[in-house]
């Protein structure tokens, strides 16, 4: 009886083991599969500055989820349970684009193959579409030919300005749509800002000289629109 007791228990042993050494595994593939899609995420990221936060936010997730789906396995009360404390959390931060979801859907996806042992899926899931997503990103698919960008004119007070700069807007730019009109400096100029896209090839500076040229040399600035 005890010789099959000790079976039992080497048994067991060597299936805490086992399940120990997966755990470990899942969790550091997921740490380095979120690696590379957060290498991904800043490597393609176009909207200036990224939150340094938020990279560690979906390496973190993919670690925690692929934790999760090892503790849950076939267990489905375990699963509601989880189910039930999670669904306290309310994330409150919102998404300044859109593709910054689809990166936390990335990481949590590599996770949660991670977790449930397929881990040459998890490898060719991230590999691949990690490279279609740089495709597209080389591509500029769906991007626009034309960037919109704000334009603000100073003129003098005594410059009539409708339609005084359409010939310089014709021969530059594809598309402009005078916005807003305001005084300043203590009224004695007008402000004008349009809403522009320039034709293909044509510098900023080159705009901006032409235009120098008709509003008394008076600023002259182009930004980017919101």
């Amino acid at each position: 009886m005890s010789q099959f007791m000790n079976e039992i228990q080497s048994v067991t042993d060597l299936t805490t083991k086992a399940a120990v050494i997966e755990g470990i595994i899942a969790i550091l593939l997921s740490f380095v599969l979120s690696l590379v899609i957060t290498y991904l995420y800043r490597k393609t990221h176009k909207n200036g500055r990224y939150s340094q936060s938020f990279v560690h936010t979906i390496i973190i997730m993919s670690v925690v989820v692929a934790v999760i789906m090892i503790v849950i396995g076939n267990n489905i009360a375990v699963a509601f349970g989880l189910v039930g404390a999670f669904s306290i959390i309310r994330f409150r931060s919102a998404m300044s684009d859109p593709k910054d979801i689809a990166f936390i859907f990335f990481g949590m996806a590599a996770g949660i193959a991670c977790g449930l042992g397929f881990y040459l899926l998890a490898v060719m899931f991230t590999i691949i579409l990690s490279i279609l997503i740089y495709i597209l990103y080389l591509l500029d698919y769906g991007g626009l030919k034309s960037t919109y960008k704000s334009l603000r004119i100073t003129i003098p007070e005594n410059m009539h300005y409708e339609n005084v700069f359409d010939e310089i807007f014709e021969k530059y730019l594809d598309y402009y749509q005078l916005k807003q009109v305001e005084t300043t400096n203590l009224g004695t100029m007008y402000q004008l800002n349009y809403l522009i896209a320039k034709k293909e090839g044509i510098p900023d500076k080159e705009l901006i000289d032409a235009i120098r040229a008709k509003n008394a040399n008076l600023k002259v600035s182009i930004g980017m629109v919101n």
